[in-house]
């Protein structure tokens, strides 16, 4: 008989287990979906035409496997003989074109963009470079006395260090100073997770904070500052040249190329069971027996034998389905992990107040908005990051994105409320006027991003308790509580798929992905949902 996989969760790590299996196995993956959309947290949503990427996601990857399974579903397009190069955090890879699928038609739709990327902070009504740096721009806008008073903060946090590194706080202040700290990391970091600075861990600086000198970027702004010792090499073109990044997007956002894949594994024979929401993991403590799944519109309920299981549904909701229970320290500190929420509003406008260099629409796919004053924490361009994401090129296409938790001020708004909520924030800080709107709407997605404070610390007693089950895997984002992005979530997928085929009963390899640290941002907050 043939051996069956079941996989929950249709996003990047459940469609790439499924697709794998097909490719390379005659296990046959059985998809269950507790929404109605494909892709999980790179879905996009559709809105009277213009596309929404929720969280943003730009694609490039390190690893070839990757590169190359996307440029298989979706090929790069009017790029043959080409020499393609793509850059993201100062990690660039060259593309040969001869070894990858391309398309020559122009109106080809199932195609990969290669596509710019600029990013910048939006503080003081003003725009920085991100990551942030200390140039010849930056101080203009900052301001002499405020980059003295930083140069000061930083001298004081050298001379007498926190001595005792516990919290992202004490290592922000330790490397930034304290006046920095307080300007370009303190308040996004607390909107973005929710909690003070003083109570994240440490280590999530060294993860996330690298590539920032600040003494050699305070001697670099003060020498621009002395007459005959300006360094005219640097230039407000240059600067905004060396912010922009090249990535790889699908024609019509992330969704796109899942959407496609999922068609694939259906017509390979696979099965995907939408609106789904699985509520029991039987076991028989030495292995998972089966999964029951609840019909969101029926209530019937369905069970799913198979031979093995991957979960990329959030840890808590899994280990709260087991049955039997689990140890009882298992079951707390799953209930115990924490996350962040997002809403997004999407917001249609006739144009923006804030302008680029020539007075036309700004080249940012992605705004910071450090602004102590507005919940907003970043504001995507969607017109810059496919102009196929727009629906009348005319017009402007904005993704208004918070962080936020189910129940708290900003979720608890009805949608109208938010909305409006949301359109004052941006009016306030001059960045559009209220008459320029023409349309708008919401998408709020639960459990968005892991968090690795609070009871995350002991998460390996869930680790150690889940890997005992030797036809279990956990993958993707979610079902590893670990911050992954889609490719890192892909590789888990490839990974739990080659320990099936090869035998390799030990799941260390699925864990050890995305734990080094180059691909972390330069400065803490979240990317990529």
């Amino acid at each position: 008989m043939k051996k069956k996989a079941i996989i929950i969760g249709a996003g990047p790590a459940g469609l790439t287990a499924a697709y794998e299996l097909l490719l390379r196995s005659d296990i046959e993956p059985i998809i269950i979906e507790k929404s109605r959309d494909i892709g999980g947290l790179c879905k996009t949503v559709n809105h009277h035409g213009n596309r929404m990427d929720i969280g943003g996601h730009r694609f490039f990857s390190k690893s070839d496997r990757v590169m190359k399974w996307w440029l298989n579903i979706l090929p790069l397009q009017n790029q043959q003989g080409q020499d393609i190069s793509i850059r993201y955090h100062q990690q660039s890879r060259a593309l040969d074109t001869t070894a990858y699928p391309t398309s020559t038609n122009p109106d080809d739709d199932k195609v990969m963009l290669v596509r710019n990327r600029l990013s910048r902070i939006f503080y003081l009504k003003k725009f920085f470079a991100y990551p942030l740096s200390l140039s010849v721009d930056t101080i203009r806008k900052l301001g002499f006395i405020k980059l003295f008073r930083i140069g000061v903060s930083y001298s004081m946090s050298r001379m007498f260090p926190r001595k005792q590194e516990r919290t992202l706080e004490d290592f922000f202040i330790n490397r930034f100073g304290r006046e920095l700290y307080r300007t370009f990391f303190k308040d996004y970091t607390e909107k973005v997770w929710g909690v003070p600075c003083h109570t994240i861990p440490a280590e999530w600086g060294a993860q996330r904070v690298k590539g920032l000198s600040i003494g050699k970027a305070i001697l670099h702004a003060a020498q621009n500052w002395v007459p005959g010792k300006k360094d005219e090499s640097i230039s407000q073109k240059n600067k905004q040249t060396s912010l922009i990044e090249r990535f790889l997007y699908p024609k019509f956002g992330p969704g796109q190329l899942w959407e496609e894949v999922a068609r694939i594994v259906v017509a390979k024979g696979g099965k995907i069971h939408y609106g789904m929401d699985v509520t029991m993991i039987d076991h028989d403590h030495s292995s998972i027996k089966s999964v029951t799944a609840v019909n969101d519109e029926t209530g019937a309920a369905t069970v799913f034998e198979g031979d093995y299981f991957f979960s990329s549904m959030p840890v808590s909701e899994l280990i709260g389905g087991f049955y039997p229970k689990p140890p009882a320290e298992v079951s707390t500190i799953a209930q115990q992990l924490q996350y962040r929420d997002f809403i997004t509003v999407g917001l249609l406008l006739k144009k923006l107040k804030v302008k680029n260099e020539s007075g036309g629409l700004i080249r940012d796919s992605w705004i910071y908005m450090q602004d102590r004053s507005v919940k907003i924490g970043r504001l995507q361009v969607f017109n810059n990051w496919s102009p196929f994401m727009v629906k009348d090129p005319g017009t402007v296409w904005l993704g208004l994105e918070y962080f936020c938790r189910v129940g708290d001020e900003l979720w608890s708004m009805s949608d109208e409320q938010f909305m409006q909520f949301a359109i004052d924030e941006l009016a306030g800080i001059d960045f559009i006027d209220k008459a320029d709107v023409l349309d708008h709407t919401i998408v709020r997605m639960e459990k968005t991003y892991p968090a690795y404070f609070g009871a995350y610390e002991r998460f390996d007693v869930i680790r150690k308790y889940t890997d005992g089950f030797p036809n279990l895997f956990l993958v993707g984002r979610n079902g590893m509580h670990k911050y992954n992005n889609s490719d890192h979530s892909m590789l888990t997928a490839m990974t739990a798929v080659d320990n099936i085929l090869e035998g390799v009963t030990s799941k260390d390899n699925i864990w050890a992905i995305n734990t080094e640290q180059e691909y972390h941002e330069t400065q803490e907050h979240v990317e990529e949902a």
